[in-house]
């Protein structure tokens, strides 16, 4: 299904899934395994490098030259986006939004910041008081009646394009020699094309694998509907049958003070990964998630016997950007 539409190759896939076999051990649960995406190459790797395939496949098909997308100041996707521009030659501009209150100085310029512009993106911050997609419109607008071709990518790649990559990324799953044991997925999920473009996976191959979404920043319900809506777009794009409401499973208990705020959960979550397995989660996103996970097994979640796969989306090269909530 996935092979009748445009896709560049911008990334090393499969990539690879690995049994935490210490954490497992130390957390005393189900056993727990880890889809590697933050090892899918394009600028230290990540989730995005998947929908950006095939989001910029379309966009060359309309001989764009100016690629716009929008995110957080430390958007993961803004540094793959940038990168996957310069590979492509294409020119970016990221229009960045203020979203972590009192952030200091080091999150506005390092991190992933600092990396847009290594690989030669322009940056616009968004003013505060207003909503960054309508300032993007304008920009974009601005940019055309000056003669110039661009080509809007929404927060996250999470259109029906981006989440082609992960209806694939479920397939690469199933196909895994050891996935047909696996009882449950687990992910961060935030702008939801990430999330939903596994639920419509999971309904196009009819699997039982039970896909959660850990919100790092919408409530449950809200969370639910965006998921669900992205899911539905997505399977009416590739022809595929309706996704099921009841698939789409979040639990909002992690998100702390809001997006990109630090929690105690989040430090320990990181920490553990690293000190056990060698592995970097990212500060906003897998931190989370992990945190999540490792919550719904001291809860007694999962019974002993299920398979757990935790998807890591990416994001370590945000991490310099947090030393301050470290510390």
């Amino acid at each position: 299904m996935i092979e009748n539409f445009q896709r560049l190759s911008l990334g090393h896939f499969p990539t690879p899934i690995e049994h935490l076999k210490s954490i497992s051990a130390f957390l005393g649960g189900p056993q727990i395994y880890i889809k590697r995406d933050d090892c899918t190459g394009l600028a230290t790797g990540g989730n995005k490098t998947r929908k950006l395939e095939f989001i910029l496949a379309d966009a060359l098909d309309k001989n764009a030259d100016l690629v716009v997308t929008v995110g957080a100041i430390q958007s993961n996707h803004a540094r793959q986006t940038a990168a996957a521009c310069a590979k492509l030659g294409l020119r970016c501009l990221i229009i960045l939004e203020h979203r972590l209150k009192g952030a200091p100085e080091i999150y506005n310029n390092s991190g992933n910041v600092f990396l847009n512009k290594v690989f030669g993106s322009e940056m616009i911050m968004c003013p505060k008081d207003r909503v960054v997609e309508d300032y993007a419109d304008e920009i974009i607008e601005e940019r055309r009646q000056s003669g110039e071709n661009p080509y809007f990518i929404p927060v996250g790649g999470s259109n029906h394009l981006g989440e082609l990559g992960y209806i694939e990324c479920f397939r690469e799953i199933t196909k895994d020699q050891n996935s047909e044991s696996f009882s449950h997925i687990i992910l961060a999920t935030g702008s939801g094309g990430t999330h939903a473009g596994l639920i419509a996976g999971k309904t196009i191959f009819k699997s039982d694998i039970k896909v959660i979404g850990v919100s790092i920043k919408g409530t449950k319900k809200e969370q639910e509907e965006k998921v669900f809506q992205l899911a539905i777009n997505s399977l009416e794009y590739v022809r595929g049958p309706s996704p099921s409401k009841e698939d789409v499973i979040i639990i909002d208990d992690f998100v702390g003070p809001g997006y990109a705020e630090p929690t105690d959960g989040m430090r320990k979550a990181l920490s553990l990964m690293a000190t056990k397995e060698g592995i970097l989660l990212d500060p906003v996103y897998s931190g989370k998630a992990f945190d999540g996970l490792i919550g719904l097994i001291k809860s007694n979640f999962f019974k002993p016997s299920d398979k757990v796969l935790f998807l890591h989306t990416g994001g370590s090269a945000a991490i310099p950007a947090f030393e301050w909530a470290f510390e």
